[in-house]
């Protein structure tokens, strides 16, 4: 099993899609990705794992202002900024660097 967190009929999807993808010419290397694409997909959709964009603070080494507004907000999270909902990237930039 690709993924210890997969139940036993995402690994049937699995397989199911890697040999689909096979049978039409693509590498497997390809075709394990495109299938472990798809089945992490329909998990995200049916809320079987958190949706990445809101977890983490980003790359340490990156400047505040590289960051996204997720990982800025998360940050922010993390410090108890008040009123962090309602900032703007620049916003939360500007309080971050306070």
């Amino acid at each position: 099993m690709p993924v210890a967190a997969w139940s036993a009929k995402d690994e049937r999807k699995y397989e199911h899609i890697k040999e689909s993808v096979e049978e039409r010419g693509m590498s497997e290397d390809k075709a394990q990705e495109i299938a472990a694409r798809t089945v992490n997909k329909a998990r995200r959709e049916e809320g079987r794992t958190p949706n990445k964009r809101t977890q983490g603070t980003g790359n340490p080494n990156k400047p505040l202002e590289d960051r996204t507004r997720d990982e800025l907000y998360n940050i922010a999270k993390d410090r108890d900024i008040k009123g962090r909902s309602s900032m703007s990237k620049q916003a939360l930039v500007s309080a971050l660097k306070k």
